[in-house]
């Protein structure tokens, strides 16, 4: 009989963390969530102070008796969930189902599982923050209220198995209002000017024109440019002043939630759910070889920038045996947390900075590592020193009406840049640009001179990392939910993933324009952000669960009300025609929404029901199959492509299938990769690929 059961979410942070507790310790996994409210139900009584009504889930019955008989054989239980509202929550469902007895319930929590930060866990154990309970549970039933209150009204009025979502129906309002913004957007003409000129010395460089009557130009049209271009070639260049300076450029903080996903996205091209999965994975244990499995990071999901003493002893530690004393800060250095951000936790960073990635790549899938290394060096590159560079700035005078600038840099020393060299800091590089050797009062030779036409860019469409930095900014949302309203926006179909970019769907703009309309108060930026607001001050102990739901319900209740009886059906809005006609009834056929997605109906409905799924026109390659591909969505909202004589053929890929042989094997389809760049060929071994647009 074992006297301590330990309780955690998943069953690989119990296979880490067992290494670290004696035979004294049975270590189960909940496997997320045992308890929640009804899926088919509210599960929210109203009328008596929002009281939630949960239940245990039913895929979850057999874990819940699993963690009953264990319970029963242990003297004393720890809940080591995760530490966050949803972990404390958890924890908190779990005690009350599994109390009963003598035995004694303790909450232990850790934000890195190595063996000290579960150690000092055990020894100080504590109890269930209630205030965290409370603040998760005010989440989850104002989301539940949203959900189910307004998606049958979406139902009725779209199609079925539509959802509407607190954060995530405000997500797509931004998604659809950029769109909108770059639909209406009106490109501008404007035009720049480059001199190239020669130093005595017959050394070429290159200058801008800043200044025109000291004022900075605004050159609109040809005529004006090509006026200025024959007056410059007119003048005397000379050298007006010579400015050199060191400038500094400082390391950033570790990462947080927010900033992983961003990065992640920038670098390697991972969406948000995948960045998470993979952080999931280095968070609760990679097996490093007899080690066993290693918890390699700390928990990922969070908005703080603080980092304990320890990790930056250990990180000053190594700096100074891989780059030298002169690398390291006089003292460590200390990072600004965003207001509101949960300072309990730390940034995102590795358990130990001596395990470094070359040392534990061969244990790791590419994406693990690469995730990894990454987090590895944001965060030794942010105990660094920051980066020196010589600035030179040459002003030079065409004549006493223009104003052209040189700029040059050199570093003098790397500092953090030695460890990370991503482009960050407003699109800065770090590459030398020298400049030739010049003095005040110099005649330089004009080589030539080249207008430049250029026109104003639309605002760009969001990508995850855009999106995830537009919520973190406007205070929608918190780093857990990030990544899961991006899928569910997929999943709903209101959002495509086209080359990287999220554009909403018509079907999503239908949807956005109705909540909008109808629900200006409750879809809005700074409610939501306001709401979050509320939330952590629940946390903190100074607001009430009951009086955030009763402000929050009173006027959501009034646009409920008028939106039942001002809600237009717009089923038929959202239809396209086709060529194509029924062959039952031979009416036109018409495209509509359901809820897996696009789908052919007749137009004769409900007098013909005559539906079928829309070809891509391209015949599945499989010999002797005469099937056509057609577009599928997995349980995650991604779009794939399966063959029509499913299951008897099972041929699928998740890239788009072209009507096109291949030019090198003869291959009968090519596919379009998911980023939309590249055509390659699905023949295992071709190995054709090219770049197309």
């Amino acid at each position: 009989m074992s006297k301590y059961l330990v309780i955690v979410e998943s069953p690989a942070k119990a296979k880490t963390i067992n290494k670290f507790l004696g035979t004294d310790y049975v270590i189960k996994a909940s496997m997320g969530h045992v308890i929640d409210l009804p899926r088919k139900t509210l599960g929210v009584d109203i009328e008596h102070d929002f009281t939630p009504q949960f239940s245990v889930l039913s895929e979850k019955v057999k874990t819940l008796k699993e963690l009953q008989a264990a319970t029963k054989k242990a003297e004393k239980v720890f809940l080591a969930t995760d530490p966050d509202r949803e972990g404390e929550t958890i924890g908190w469902h779990l005690q009350r189902e599994l109390s009963g007895g003598d035995r004694k319930f303790y909450r232990v929590t850790f934000h890195e599982i190595t063996k000290s930060a579960v150690e000092s866990a055990f020894h100080n154990p504590s109890e269930i923050n209630i205030q965290l309970v409370e603040a998760q549970q005010a989440r989850r039933i104002l989301d539940r209220l949203v959900g189910y209150m307004v998606s049958p009204l979406l139902w009725k009025r779209v199609g079925k198995g539509l959802s509407a979502g607190r954060v995530q129906s405000v997500a797509l309002r931004l998604i659809c209002e950029r769109e909108q913004d770059i639909a209406g957007f009106k490109p501008e003409e404007y035009w720049s000017l480059v001199a190239m000129l020669l130093t005595k010395k017959n050394i070429l460089f290159k200058s801008e024109l800043v200044q025109i009557d000291g004022k900075k130009p605004e050159i609109a049209t040809r005529e004006r440019i090509e006026q200025i271009v024959a007056e410059c070639q007119k003048e005397k260049y000379t050298v007006r002043s010579i400015e050199k300076k060191e400038k500094h450029r400082y390391p950033t903080p570790p990462f947080t939630t927010s900033t992983l996903q961003q990065a992640a996205f920038r670098q390697m091209g991972f969406t948000a759910d995948r960045t998470m999965r993979i952080a999931q994975q280095l968070y609760e244990g990679v097996e490093i070889g007899e080690e066993g499995p290693v918890g390699l990071i700390t928990y990922m999901r969070t908005d703080s920038v603080k980092v304990s003493a320890e990790s930056q002893s250990e990180a000053r530690k190594y700096i100074a045996e891989k780059y030298g004393q002169k690398y390291l800060p006089e003292t460590p250095p200390h990072y600004k947390s965003k207001k509101g951000a949960q300072e309990a936790h730390e940034a995102i960073r590795p358990t130990s900075v001596f395990r470094t990635p070359e040392s534990i790549a061969q244990y790791m899938t590419r994406d693990q590592l690469k995730l990894y290394r990454i987090i590895w060096n944001k965060f030794v590159a942010s105990q660094t020193m920051p980066a020196l560079f010589a600035v030179t700035t040459v002003n030079i005078s065409a004549g006493p009406k223009y104003l052209f600038r040189a700029t040059g840099s050199v570093v003098l020393f790397k500092g953090f840049l030695a460890v990370y060299e991503e482009m960050e800091n407003n699109g800065e590089d770090d590459k030398e640009k020298v400049l030739p050797e010049m003095s005040e009062g110099e005649n330089l030779t004009l080589k030539e001179l080249t207008p430049e036409q250029h026109f104003t860019l639309p605002p760009p469409r969001f990508t995850d990392a855009l999106l995830v930095k537009a919520l973190e900014e406007d205070g929608i949302g918190r780093p857990s939910t990030y990544a899961p309203t991006i899928i569910t926006l997929i999943a709903r179909r209101y959002v495509e993933r086209l080359e990287g970019k999220l554009v909403p769907t018509n079907l999503g703009k239908v949807v956005a324009e109705l909540l909008v309309k109808h629900f200006p108060d409750i879809f809005n930026v700074e409610f939501t952000a306001s709401m979050e607001e509320e939330l952590d001050k629940i946390e903190e102990g100074g607001q009430s669960r009951v009086e955030v739901l009763k402000e929050f319900y009173h006027p959501f209740k009034i646009d409920l009300a008028k939106a039942e009886t001002e809600m237009k059906d717009v089923k038929k809005q959202l239809e396209e025609k086709t060529n194509e006609v029924c062959e039952k009834c031979n009416s036109p056929m018409v495209i509509k929404w359901g809820r897996f997605g696009r789908f052919m109906a007749c137009s004769n409905f409900p007098k013909c029901r005559n539906t079928k799924p829309i070809s891509t026109g391209v015949t599945c390659p499989r010999p002797g199959c005469n099937g056509q591909l057609l577009p599928k969505r997995s349980k995650r909202g991604r779009t794939f492509f399966g063959c029509s004589n499913y299951p008897k053929c099972n041929f699928l890929t998740p890239d788009q299938p072209l009507a096109e042989k291949c030019p090198k094997c003869q291959a009968p389809i090519l596919v379009r990769t998911r980023r939309g760049k590249r055509v390659k060929c699905i023949a295992e071994g071709c190995g054709y690929e090219e770049e197309r647009q």
